[in-house]
């Protein structure tokens, strides 16, 4: 078996998609490869077949390598939520939450139950491409660490790490990150990955043969900025601030983001249509007055959000909103929003309370102990929809009556009475092509109708294409099969 960690000198450096690209590669290469990511961190999730959530992020790699998905690719997933705290999905089931107060030390007992899953994916591969999180110059994390040099080291797994020039000050990130690491953890790592570059390659040779003389590390390559990446579901929260400008020529489609909003991912189907426009509305911005269609996003702690759209008047907005006769989607955690009540007596999202929703669906919610996570498949708006339900909590009203979606024998979802408002637990349903098509029509927007799956399919190809060209892929493979810790 072989391995190959790829760390990053910090957060969004680009690590997931250079996994991603790797896995299809190496898998166009005829090699069984399979991606792991120790801990992620993450309010993105996706579910495996057997009922389990991972990473968002290892979901895509799993496709990229063209292998099913597995909870062992994702051992350990923290969902942030309210009060400083994160539930703790332990091989994708929820075993509790860490917080400030038992972090360290809950990180560093999964330990073994991280090397299991390791071990079990290097039995059925050729090589397993590991994602770190965050950076190993978090050296204030050192202690208990199991996603990074914790990991290497206890797996004894080769590193190479990754910078992104396009931030500024790439040659001082990787030489700054061998100058404050321990010696041992310096020693897993073997060379470097230069992201994200513009320009001309020449201009930067002198930077870096800099970098391999200060660090002693080998360069595996100069990766430039990759246009098929911002045709892959984003995994960071990072990338919201990123969005572009409303263009007042598409039918604009706005999401707040929530200080907790979780799977915003599942929105990327709407910006490849070139009737709408996505704007991700910031904190602190008014929703705009000429927004054809409002979603309200998912939650990892609804009752939170919720008091939090209220203090900064997105609750006002919203009603301005649907009182001009515009339309309202709540996805999950926004779908529960939209209802009169939510209720969480057991204290699953932090104290016990309840809160009152905006009230544009009669329905209400009670938040409980147990999880849905399963596929949801059915019909929904005279269309096929395909996605799945991740959620805690039970809502019930006159409104379910009018459902959004029959999934099987189940409803799911409700439509107001003037059918401006929609609710329901489904996600992923924009990936859907008749679906979206039918979603879009209701605010008179058109469809391109393309297919997202091919989309992303076509995408990873064009990663792996450019990093076949732009990486010593040989050069890393015989850093995996021949390293000796």
């Amino acid at each position: 078996m072989a391995g190959l960690m790829l760390q990053g000198t910090g957060s969004d450096v680009g690590k997931s998609v250079l996994v991603a690209g790797l896995c299809r590669a190496l898998a166009n290469r005829g090699l069984r490869v399979l991606p792991f990511k120790p801990q992620n961190m993450s309010n993105n999730a996706a579910i495996t077949p057997e009922g389990g959530e991972i990473g968002r992020a290892q979901a895509l790699q799993a496709l990229a390598a063209r292998a099913e998905l597995h909870t062992d690719m994702n051992p350990v997933l923290l969902k942030p939520q309210a009060d400083r705290t994160s539930q703790l999905i332990v091989h994708g089931k929820v075993r509790g939450t860490l917080g400030t107060g038992n972090f360290r030390e809950g990180r560093r007992n999964l330990l073994p139950e991280v090397l299991e899953s390791y071990a079990r994916l290097a039995a059925r591969a050729d090589i397993v491409v590991v994602e770190g999180a965050g950076s190993p110059a978090e050296i204030n994390l050192r202690e208990g660490d199991i996603a990074n040099m914790g990991f290497a080291r206890a797996a004894g797994v080769p590193v190479v790490l990754v910078g992104d020039i396009d931030r500024g000050g790439v040659i001082a990130s990787v030489v700054g990150t061998r100058a404050v690491l321990d010696p041992e953890d310096a020693a897993m790592i073997r060379g470097f990955i230069i992201n994200k570059f513009r320009g001309d390659p020449a201009l930067f040779a002198d930077g870096y043969a800099a970098i391999a003389a200060r660090s002693g590390w080998r360069g595996f390559g100069l990766v430039p900025w990759l246009a098929a990446a911002a045709r892959l579901p984003s995994e960071d929260a990072v990338v919201l601030e990123k969005t572009r400008a409303p263009s007042p020529s598409r039918k604009l489609i706005v999401c707040p983001i929530l200080p907790r909003i979780a799977n915003f991912d599942e929105l990327d189907p709407l910006k490849l249509e070139p009737d709408v426009e996505l704007a991700m509305i910031p904190p602190g911005t008014p929703i705009p007055t000429e927004a054809a269609l409002i979603i309200l996003p998912g939650s990892k702690s609804t009752i939170a959000d919720m008091a939090f759209l209220r203090e900064t008047g997105w609750d006002i907005d919203i009603l301005a909103h649907h009182r001009r006769g515009r339309a309202v989607l709540g996805i999950c955690g926004g779908y529960q929003m939209l209802g009169t009540r939510i209720a969480d007596p057991l204290g699953i999202e932090g104290e016990p309370g309840e809160i009152a929703g905006l009230g544009l669906l009669a329905v209400e919610t009670e938040l409980g102990l147990d999880k849905t996570l399963r596929p949801a498949r059915g019909q929904a708006l005279g269309a096929e929809l395909a996605g799945y339900e991740m959620h805690m909590g039970i809502t019930t009203g006159p409104d379910c009556a009018r459902p959004f979606a029959l999934l099987g024998n189940r409803a799911d979802g409700a439509i107001s009475e003037d059918g401006l408002v929609i609710g329901t637990y489904c996600h992923g349903f924009f990936a859907a092509t008749g679906l979206r098509r039918a979603l879009l029509a209701r605010i008179g927007a058109h469809s391109l109708g393309h297919d997202h799956a091919t989309v992303v399919n076509g995408a990873l190809d064009e990663l792996a294409e450019a990093l076949e060209r732009h990486l010593d892929i040989d050069g890393l493979l015989e850093l995996a099969r021949g390293f000796q810790p």
